[in-house]
């Protein structure tokens, strides 16, 4: 398994404060002492800053980061001024995001260079063609918490009440409105509510069946052969799978070619605790 370093942007954003013309055709949305911030830094702060901004709702994430961004060229400014760019360790960092920023720029090419259509279809239909066939069922279920409420149950039902009322009425599963539990494949569920559900005919209902979580009576609404998903609705995952692999391939290759030293140890193992008694 290889080691892959993080692919944030955070090399860009650096790189886009040190260069005072903006993209072309960008738009300028703001000017700290006669130096430019566009929308183009905006977008590309957003990328780099990823996560940190969840708790931001979206359509306010422009404005928070063009503050940010205002503040940043504000502090630099003044981190030149104090003259703390300069020196062996600031040069180290400069390093380090130059690097960083080259690095995702490569695999941003890789990764585009390998997502041809034709490529992405050929992903697409050798898995498919790997699918096994399966069926799926659909179902409803009423969960209680002993065999005697399961049997009440069921005669309830065989008296000619409706599952669904019944399932609102004492289901123990909150989760399935109407006991409701839609399409599922035989994985999807525990063995003994799996095998017991696709026993059954479309319209049956199960004697109570036993489980880890309790005692179930199902009902069988339908069945269907599984089928696999339509290239458009899965093309993003394929686009990222096919370019992941390109960039391990290619990293791969590279380290190969590579001279590779290293002078130190790498950390001792730490033990493991001793079992307790």
């Amino acid at each position: 398994m290889s080691f892959r370093p993080a692919r944030a942007l955070g090399a860009a954003l650096f790189a886009a404060v040190l260069v005072a013309a903006p993209a072309a055709q960008a738009k300028v949305l703001a000017k700290v002492n006669g130096a430019e911030i566009t929308d183009e830094d905006v977008k590309i702060a957003i990328e780099d800053m990823g996560g940190a901004l969840a708790q931001i709702p979206p359509m306010d994430q422009e404005t928070y980061v063009l503050e940010f961004l205002i503040d940043m060229r504000i502090a630099a400014r003044q981190a030149e001024a104090e003259k703390l760019a300069e020196g062996a360790e600031f040069a180290r960092r400069l390093a380090y995001q130059r690097d960083k920023a080259l690095m995702n720029g490569l695999y941003e090419k890789i990764g585009r260079d390998a997502s041809s259509d034709a490529e992405l279809r050929r992903v697409y239909e050798e898995v498919a063609g790997q699918q096994k066939a399966e069926t799926e069922a659909k179902a409803r279920h009423i969960l209680v918490a002993s065999e005697e409420e399961a049997k009440a149950v069921l005669r309830r039902l065989k008296a000619g009440e409706d599952f669904a009322k019944v399932a609102d009425e004492v289901s123990k599963d909150p989760g399935s409105k109407g006991g409701d539990l839609g399409w599922f494949s035989a994985d999807r569920m525990v063995p003994e509510f799996s095998t017991a559900a696709f026993k059954l005919e479309k319209g049956q209902i199960s004697d109570p069946v036993k489980s880890q979580f309790g005692w179930h009576v199902i009902k069988l609404e339908d069945k269907r052969a599984k089928t696999f998903p339509a290239f458009e609705a899965v093309k993003e995952q394929v686009k990222s799978y096919v370019a992941q692999k390109a960039q391990d391939d290619r990293i791969l290759k590279l380290r190969d070619g590579a001279k590779v030293e290293k002078l130190e140890a790498g950390p001792a193992p730490v033990p493991a605790p001793a079992p307790k008694k």
